[in-house]
């Protein structure tokens, strides 16, 4: 064990992240060979297989579940030391960045490249809808380094700053027949409805105000993102529930809502693991404060 390599656990930590060798491989710029050398080797100083391969990717083993928390901290921990008085060239990195973001924020979330996109060509993101009862483990395990979204529970590892606030609006083609007219609550129940959500199933924050007073709106179309929805609605009498700021980037006609709905709130999101990590704080600072 003292002639132990400690970038195998940095590998371990990795592959226990993905459950995927390919994908492990590509996120530490490796080769799949060169990551299942490694995975052979601390399996042959370990004494024990860590993880194995299933149908639905690799499986920890117990043993692997058990020194988990300790390889993550102590990762996290020489991290710190490390970058601690390092500073972040973003014009020279080549730092892959990876976050959650919550639909329809994509473009505020990365508002600061139109002003710094020239300067750190070497920089990439990866944006993608991590669902919110993994994003505090995908934080945690570095499988994310940021996140926006709705609030989550507290959790004493996370750093939460708020980052917006949105009202709920009826947005609708600019020729429906409820354009000129103030929308009554039996006008917005006569009319089938658009509701977007990357769940199979369940409703919006309307739905339950709705449910609380006995009413229910009729989901005529339950689509996957944004762009398709807003199509849709230019070319039908369809309504459909959105936060105000997207809507009136889209030439649709906004109308209050009918029934006191909370607004959107969002939060942005990182682990206190990244502490230490300048590009991480880097990243969170242009998100949060919008300064190029």
């Amino acid at each position: 064990m003292t002639q132990l390599d400690l970038n195998l656990f940095v590998v371990f930590d990795r592959i226990y992240t993905e459950r995927n060798l390919t994908r492990a491989a590509e996120s530490l710029s490796l080769t799949q060979p060169t990551v299942s050398n490694a995975l052979a080797r601390l399996r042959k100083a370990l004494d024990d297989p860590l993880f194995v391969k299933t149908q639905t990717g690799m499986r920890p083993t117990a043993y692997a579940e058990s020194i988990r928390d300790s390889v993550g901290e102590a990762l996290r921990l020489l991290t710190i030391s490390a970058q601690a008085t390092s500073r972040f060239d973003a014009t020279r990195s080549k730092r892959v960045f990876r976050l959650s973001v919550i639909d329809l924020l994509d473009v505020t979330v990365f508002a600061f490249l139109g002003t710094q996109g020239r300067v750190v060509p070497n920089l990439s993101f990866r944006s993608f809808r991590v669902e919110r009862k993994n994003i505090l483990p995908a934080l945690s395990a570095g499988a994310i380094d940021i996140a926006v979204d709705i609030a989550l529970p507290e959790a004493s590892g996370l750093v939460r700053v708020p980052y917006s606030v949105d009202s709920f609006v009826c947005a609708m083609r600019p020729d429906h027949p409820l354009a000129q007219v103030s929308l009554t609550l039996d006008d917005y129940l006569n009319f089938a409805h658009i509701h977007v959500s990357g769940r199979r199933d369940g409703g919006a924050a309307i739905d339950a105000v709705l449910r609380r007073e006995g009413r229910r709106r009729a989901i005529a179309l339950r689509l996957q993102n944004y762009v398709s929805a807003v199509s849709l609605l230019h070319a039908t009498d369809y309504l459909m529930t959105v936060p105000s700021k997207w809507a009136m980037t889209q030439q649709l006609v906004c109308k209050t809502l009918p029934v006191v709905v909370p607004p959107l709130e969002t939060f942005l999101y990182r682990h206190r693991r990244t502490d230490g990590d300048q590009a991480v704080l880097w990243l969170f600072d242009r998100i949060e404060s919008g300064l190029t």
